[in-house]
């Protein structure tokens, strides 16, 4: 499954409401480190396939997700499931340590 964009009103149907664990990513487009983790995720993405939804949710478009969530800094990426926010982590990571780190906190 390819990562989806999710906006201020489809937060709550895409991430709090789904069905699978959710990986979201709160980054802008001017930011570097997200730039950098975002071939990472999409990759992901496509490895998990429907067994993990990853969202990326733009913070210049989508300021009041990423206020509801207390988010200072970019990248900021939260773990879903059920619902409710079972991980969270700010800033780049490698492709592998973003994968051990979603495969725990599933």
């Amino acid at each position: 499954m390819p990562t989806v964009a999710v906006t201020d009103e489809t937060f709550d149907a895409e991430v709090k409401n789904s069905s699978v664990p959710v990986v979201v990513d709160f980054w802008a487009e001017w930011c570097g480190p997200c730039k950098q983790i975002g071939p990472a995720l999409e990759e992901l993405a496509a490895e998990y396939g429907d067994a993990v939804k990853i969202a990326k949710v733009d913070v210049d478009s989508n300021p009041n997700s990423a206020a509801a969530m207390g988010v200072r800094g970019i990248p900021s990426l939260f773990i879903f499931k059920d619902g409710q926010v079972v991980s969270n982590k700010t800033g780049a990571a490698p492709k592998a340590a973003l994968k051990g780190w979603i495969d725990e906190s599933i």
